[in-house]
């Protein structure tokens, strides 16, 4: 089980993460759509293809452009299709470290 933690919340919860360069990729439908926000944000990777942002929203804090995902991945990155990763101080926990 890993769970994706920021301001107190569990924003992303799951048995089914993939790991890619270090990040927890998240199936979309175990993260939490009241605390995520779309973002302007996109960048290009030259392998997974294009990523699109979401700014994360707790109360009243926010953390931008804390959350990705690649709508239209690349067929090299297609096992990350409907997948969320998170950064930007977002504690990731991974089962046996609570």
């Amino acid at each position: 089980m890993a769970k994706a933690i920021w301001n107190g919340k569990v924003i992303a919860e799951s048995d089914h993460t993939v790991r890619i360069e270090g990040h927890l990729y998240f199936p979309i439908k175990t993260v939490n759509p009241e605390y995520l926000e779309p973002s302007d944000r996109h960048t290009t990777c030259f392998w997974k293809g294009v990523a699109s942002y979401y700014d994360i929203r707790v109360e009243d804090k926010i953390n931008r452009h804390a959350a990705w995902h690649y709508p239209d991945p690349s067929q090299h990155a297609e096992i990350i299709r409907n997948h969320i990763a998170f950064w930007h101080g977002v504690e990731i926990i991974e089962k046996g470290e609570a």
